[in-house]
């Protein structure tokens, strides 16, 4: 049987158990057994302790954290913008990818979004060449909008790109 997800805010003692969830979603050989992977354009680390703790300690910002039998499996990021909201850093423990959880992770991120904040839209950023990705996001109502934003290249706490094509599109969702 199936054991049920626990939501909370993230905490300071959550860290290095966040940190190790996303670099492992997004880099690195293990990354490659979930979907997610951005191994093939970026290498180097996804985020640092100092990028989560910011996340954690920001006012208008939650670090939704993901727990099933006591172990973190999955994480995102809430950030209060006026009128919308931004999701980011969402990650699902490779080894558990594909089996729906990311489709309930962001509906009650949704969900929480607009009833902590009353926000009518969530925006969040995917790199552009990120096709499945999109897509999988499109299924869940979120739109390209064709807005772009470059990449930091040269800013390593973001990652080393292997392709000098990337930058970021701006996908919007209404929420109802």
């Amino acid at each position: 049987m199936e054991t049920a997800l626990t939501f909370r805010d993230a905490t300071d003692a959550d860290v290095d158990a966040l940190v190790a969830l996303i670099e492992s979603a997004y880099r690195g050989d293990d990354s490659r057994s979930g979907w997610t992977t951005e191994a093939d354009i970026l290498e180097g680390q996804r985020t640092d302790p100092e990028g989560v703790l910011e996340v954690i300690k920001s006012p208008d910002s939650r670090l939704l954290t993901v727990e099933r039998d006591g172990r973190v499996v999955a994480c995102c990021q809430l950030e209060h913008r006026g009128a919308h909201a931004y999701f980011g850093m969402f990650a699902v423990s490779p080894v558990l990818q594909g089996a729906g959880l990311g489709k309930v992770i962001i509906a009650e991120a949704e969900r929480i979004a607009r009833e902590t904040w009353g926000v009518t839209q969530m925006h969040m950023t995917v790199i552009s060449v990120r096709d499945d990705l999109i897509a999988w996001y499109e299924r869940r109502g979120y739109r390209r909008t064709g807005k772009m934003t470059p990449f930091p290249y040269g800013d390593e706490r973001f990652g080393i790109p292997q392709r000098d094509d990337l930058q970021f599109e701006l996908l919007v969702k209404e929420l109802s």
